[in-house]
């Protein structure tokens, strides 16, 4: 059932935002240089999978996780663009693959070992990574990994359709936050 909602909403939300992300599109990429980028994060049962982005850090940002960059390395267009969360919107394309789930658990990087095996200690791996979730819009980040695992997990024993509906329409209305890019 999850899985037929992931599509229909991921189909529509592509065929709908179809204006923005052109748009973004080109106006990143007299800004950013090339405006979308791929990344390596962990998927479902621990699988290598590439995200897709739109790019709101300097092109020569190293692979870090957000709240391990400096502030300064995300552009004044990115900042706008990791706000309203619309750097989140390619990966609509994820989740119309498979790769993702509207929700579910933020998929991180390979190298956030702690937040790895937290996650698999309390078998948060099970399910498909998602664009939003418990975390997100209760501005839990990765900068958190054991408390991120908990809630993670928390979300997945207390699942319902209406927990899914619930978390998008909370997330469309500016609930939560992405993960933070702390000033160094």
């Amino acid at each position: 059932m999850q899985r037929m909602l992931d599509l229909a909403l991921s189909t529509a939300g592509l065929l709908v935002g179809a204006p923005v992300l052109l748009a973004v599109y080109l106006i990143g990429l007299f800004r950013l240089g090339p405006p979308l980028f791929r990344q390596e994060r962990v998927g479902q049962h621990q699988r290598p999978f590439k995200i897709l982005k739109f790019r709101t850090m300097k092109l020569n940002t190293p692979s870090l996780p957000s709240h391990q960059v400096d502030v300064c390395a995300v552009t004044p267009f990115g900042a706008f663009l990791r706000r309203t969360k619309i750097d989140e919107l390619p990966q609509l394309w994820n989740v119309l693959k498979g790769e993702m789930s509207l929700v579910g658990p933020r998929p991180c990087l390979f190298s956030q070992t702690e937040l790895i095996s937290e996650r698999a200690a309390r078998g948060v791996f099970i399910v498909k990574p998602g664009i939003t979730g418990l975390a997100q819009v209760n501005h839990i980040d990765m900068s958190t990994p054991k408390l991120l695992a908990e809630t993670d997990a928390q979300m997945l024993k207390e699942w319902t359709s209406f927990a899914y509906f619930k978390y998008i329409l909370m997330t469309v209305v500016g609930k939560g936050s992405g993960d933070v890019v702390k000033l160094r």
